[in-house]
């Protein structure tokens, strides 16, 4: 099976080979039958808006509507606004009967990474994704993978560009937001084809809309959480490790880890939760002398699942049940193994409330 891959940066003005490719992969789709969009467990804004991106591409240039599936939970304010103020239709990848579906694409994650529920016999046909390749991912027919890019919604906006494809307010509002709360304002690697995006994007999109977006009601448990995160963080030098111990909400741990990068004087943040059986983890570092895709790798070789970018990744360590005692022994575990990676073996911990006081 030959397949077509595209795996390098191409700047947003390069829109030719972008156009060749989705005019190659529409016409492969094209009267395959029904399609199936699957996005990462706990999607985020980048995967949502990719999704909505792609399944406007086959609404119009195929007259297809693909379903959009997902596992796990929306929990974090921010994205059920998103999801519900720009109306995107999502279902649980648990009431599909994949079997009905002639073509499976993957958009913001790939085979084998632990992050999505796709079954690993499950054929996929199109992977688009801006994280590095996987080997798995080499076997399927259509890959566009672009590490240099800091979001795959800016993939997915090129693709509606050179398509000549009519972006309304709320595609651009969630394609907008995409990249803005993928790369913190531009802040966060985001390199040309994202800022072009951003810069073009913006005057598209509704305010009223973005606004509901980025400040959503909080619920109770948001502060509560914060509470708990707050009485349970070490300092081990620029490093802080935070235990939020059982969590209700998979995301609120990388929601924790971008909070607590912002402290004064922190260059890398570790933060972990106990959620179904398994510790979620996430990294987050404004070192740009470490790699945290790399580093977290490392933590869970052998015994979980994880990737990333340089300054931002996540994972997860598999079958560890839940007690106090057994959380305390991962963190345990985890700080010296990445105080090794680092070379702060010796660094003398601080609990952050009482350095408050």
């Amino acid at each position: 099976m030959e397949t077509t891959t595209m795996t390098r940066n191409i700047a947003s003005e390069n829109y030719p080979d972008t156009k060749t490719f989705t005019d190659e992969m529409l016409a492969w789709v094209r009267g395959k039958g029904k399609i199936i969009i699957i996005i990462h467990d706990n999607p985020d804004p980048d995967s949502l808006a990719a999704a909505m991106a792609l399944r406007h591409l086959f609404v119009m240039k195929l007259n297809s509507d693909p379903v959009i599936a997902f596992s796990g939970m929306i929990g974090r304010s921010e994205n059920i606004a998103m999801a519900k103020e720009l109306e995107i239709p999502l279902t649980p990848l648990s009431v599909v009967t994949l079997d009905e579906f002639k073509v499976v694409c993957m958009l913001d994650t790939q085979p084998g990474t632990g992050n999505n529920s796709l079954p690993q016999d499950t054929k996929v046909d199109v992977i688009i994704d801006h994280h590095p390749i996987r080997e798995d991912s080499k076997a399927c027919r259509w890959v566009d993978i672009r590490p240099e890019y800091g979001v795959t919604a800016t993939i997915l906006y090129e693709y509606l560009i050179a398509q000549d494809i009519y972006i309304g307010t709320k595609m651009a509002t969630s394609l907008f937001y995409a990249i803005k709360s993928e790369t913190q304002d531009l802040g966060r690697e985001a390199n040309r084809p994202d800022r072009d995006a951003y810069l073009r994007l913006f005057p598209l999109t509704n305010k009223k809309l973005l606004y509901e977006i980025t400040h959503p009601k909080l619920p109770m448990e948001h502060f509560l959480t914060i509470h708990n995160a707050l009485e349970h963080t070490s300092i081990y030098h620029n490093v802080l490790v935070v235990n939020l111990s059982m969590i209700i909400i998979p995301e609120v741990v990388a929601e924790i880890a971008d909070f607590l990068i912002r402290l004064e004087g922190i260059e890398t943040v570790l933060s972990m939760g106990h959620y179904n059986d398994k510790v979620i983890l996430s990294i987050r570092t404004t070192n740009h002398d470490i790699n945290a895709g790399e580093i977290i790798k490392e933590l869970v070789a052998g015994r979980g699942t994880a990737g990333g970018h340089g300054m931002t990744a996540g994972g997860k360590l598999d079958n560890v049940p839940f007690n106090h005692a057994t959380m305390r022994e991962v963190e345990d575990f985890l700080t010296k193994k990445l105080l090794s990676i680092l070379s702060l073996e010796y660094s003398v911990p601080r609990r952050l409330i009482k350095s408050l006081t």
